[in-house]
């Protein structure tokens, strides 16, 4: 009898045993069902993702009248071999769009399009070059026809032609191609109208800040886009054309097919941006695209790898 008595008590501390042990292995409802176990992947970055990309440094270089942002976009050449930094003290070239801010947007476009380019395809970047773009010069008269400085599309333009012209101008209502210090007057021309050169050269905030960012970083050469004349324009400030310039004017003429051009004779253009870099002794032209509505990609592609093969090679 005894013995059955703690046979019966060991049997009933096993079962115990066993159901306390089986518990605390047990899932506990929510706690288990909400604690994911952590995964041993990689994350491996698609195609698109993995690409190299030109280095894209972005910084403000002014504001406008309005408070709004200046901005330039510099690219520098891909790393070299064995993961060195690229050559950040390389030779700059700058191109610059939207100085007449909605009137002529396709400028802006294009320059967004160079942008992308560079982007894209870092190895046209050389060695000893560095690419900077300035795709809105005036962003009030861009904003003053779009209602937007941000990236926008043709399809975003509205078609009024008076819209269109009173973004051309600053909010001061100055033209800011002819607010330079090269031929700078008071009153200037725009086809058969009289505009604003502004009080004096370099009265406007806007041409204020390319001066800074031209004297601060001495490009070796500038390419600005205008419209609509078609063509590949010298730049000089009373003194001729220099041989570089000639060199430059040549150079994207020929790639892209544009006709090139010793000076602008169409009106007389006072206080003009191209030419006050002339007086710099900066290398500049102007890239006119052929009306208001395209970018001509194309051509303007062909001009810009064609300058960066030349400077790769001086």
């Amino acid at each position: 009898m005894k013995k059955t008595i703690i046979a019966i008590i060991v049997l009933i501390l096993v079962l115990v045993g066993v159901y306390f042990v089986t518990k605390s292995l047990s899932p506990k409802g929510d706690t288990a069902t909400n604690t994911p176990a952590t995964p041993n992947t990689t994350v491996v970055p698609s195609t698109e993702e993995g690409a190299k990309a030109a280095e894209e440094i972005v910084s403000v270089i002014g504001k406008s009248v309005e408070g709004r942002d200046i901005t330039a976009y510099t690219y520098l050449p891909m790393p070299a071999a064995g993961g060195q930094a690229g050559d950040t003290g390389a030779k700059e070239l700058l191109f610059i769009g939207g100085i007449h801010g909605g009137y002529e947007w396709n400028t802006v476009l294009v320059a967004y399009q160079t942008m992308d380019y560079l982007k894209a395809t870092p190895n046209i970047i050389p060695a000893n070059v560095k690419v900077t773009v300035i795709p809105v010069l005036n962003p009030d008269g861009l904003y003053k026809t779009l209602g937007t400085t941000t990236r926008f599309s043709a399809m975003d333009v509205p078609q009024s032609l008076d819209k269109q012209i009173a973004g051309r101008f600053n909010t001061h209502t100055v033209d800011l191609n002819r607010n330079f210090d090269c031929g700078w007057q008071a009153s200037g021309t725009w086809q058969n109208k009289k505009v604003s050169g502004g009080s004096k050269a370099f009265s406007e905030p806007e041409s204020q800040a390319i001066k800074k960012y031209a004297e601060t970083n001495t490009p070796v050469a500038v390419a600005v886009w205008f419209s609509a004349a078609g063509g590949v324009y010298a730049s000089n400030c009373e003194n001729g054309v220099s041989a570089e310039t000639e060199t430059l004017t040549k150079l994207f003429a020929d790639a892209s097919l544009y006709p090139a051009f010793q000076s602008f004779d169409f009106y007389e253009t006072t206080g003009d941006m191209v030419n006050w870099f002339a007086k710099q002794n900066i290398p500049a032209i102007s890239v006119l695209l052929t009306n208001h509505t395209d970018t001509e990609w194309t051509k303007n592609q062909k001009g810009i790898a064609a300058l960066l093969t030349y400077y790769a090679q001086k």
